[in-house]
């Protein structure tokens, strides 16, 4: 982008935050200020409402963000397509990825290294949020291709069926094991819950095969909703009473240190799908159908 002042101001209007602005940027806060009063001054308009501690985008200030990513994404392809013919049989260029949590801590790591040395050249970005997120992100133009777990299908987005997974329930290790026969519904969901927040593909699953069986999450004794999976084990194997829902991917060390175990429950399944996305409409880029094929060729090994 050659007005490093509209990077900044696109940042501030994607976070609604100063401060995550000048985190992402790795500029003080007071430069980002600076950069957006500069800004202001030049068009004669306020772009930016602070209320307190939080910010708003003025009308000006949603038609620069719109310009701003329109010359943010014209300028990537710009460089996409000058590597392309200083190189033509190499891949060169920035790929920005998403994933949601379990695919992104437990997938897509074991994935990366294989590529990188295979394209070298290719800068990867990878944003770690839930699914509501990352279809938003895509929505924004903010990332190139995007991985989800869940549900929820938007009809501005394209799926594509990558991996398939199942969540189980688990609970902390136990000196008498697992049970030798599968839980009774109802005692397993008496017991404190540790689910995924709200937005999470996780949780839609899971929520999903409640209503089939006509149970309402808000009638259950939630214990805590945590906004990823690494913390749900950790609570489990301080709380032996409590039981969570993760996905059985996640789950290989904690199983074979002895520190947590599946839980069979009667009557309750939870298949769910990893799937790619991206815009509907959009053709994939070159460098994001390249990942795609690669990790499409390559997930074989989880599953």
């Amino acid at each position: 982008m050659s007005d490093f002042r509209l990077r900044v101001f696109q940042a501030v209007a994607q976070h609604l935050s100063f401060t995550k602005a000048a985190q992402e940027l790795f500029i003080t806060q007071p430069a980002v200020t600076k950069h957006v009063r500069e800004l202001e001054r030049q068009y004669g308009q306020r772009l930016l409402e602070r209320r307190g501690n939080r910010v708003a985008l003025t009308e000006a200030g949603r038609l620069l963000l719109a310009h701003a990513e329109a010359v943010a994404h014209a300028h990537q392809q710009l460089e996409d397509q000058l590597h392309a013919l200083r190189d033509p049989g190499e891949a060169a260029g920035r790929l920005r990825l998403g994933a949601s949590t379990t695919l992104a801590q437990y997938v897509l790591p074991g994935l990366l290294p294989a590529f990188q040395a295979r394209h070298p050249r290719v800068q990867l970005t990878l944003l770690n949020a839930n699914s509501e997120r990352i279809a938003e992100a895509l929505l924004r133009g903010e990332l190139d291709l995007g991985f989800v777990e869940g549900r929820s299908k938007s009809r501005d987005l394209h799926y594509e069926l990558l991996l398939t997974d199942e969540l189980v329930a688990v609970r902390g290790a136990t000196a008498a094991g697992p049970p030798p026969q599968p839980l009774p519904l109802a005692e397993a969901l008496a017991r404190p819950l540790v689910l995924r927040e709200r937005g999470s593909g996780t949780l839609e699953v899971l929520e999903f095969a409640l209503h089939a069986l006509k149970i309402k999450l808000k009638s259950l004794p939630v214990a805590f909703y945590f906004d990823n999976t690494e913390a749900i084990k950790s609570y489990l194997e301080a709380a032996p009473e409590a039981l969570g829902f993760v996905s059985r991917r996640a789950l290989a060390r904690e199983l074979a240190g002895g520190l947590l175990e599946i839980v069979p429950v009667a009557g309750l399944r939870l298949p769910r799908q990893f799937e790619a996305v991206w815009v509907q409409g959009q053709p994939l880029g070159r460098l994001a159908q390249r990942f795609l094929s690669f990790a499409q060729g390559h997930v074989t090994q989880f599953a």
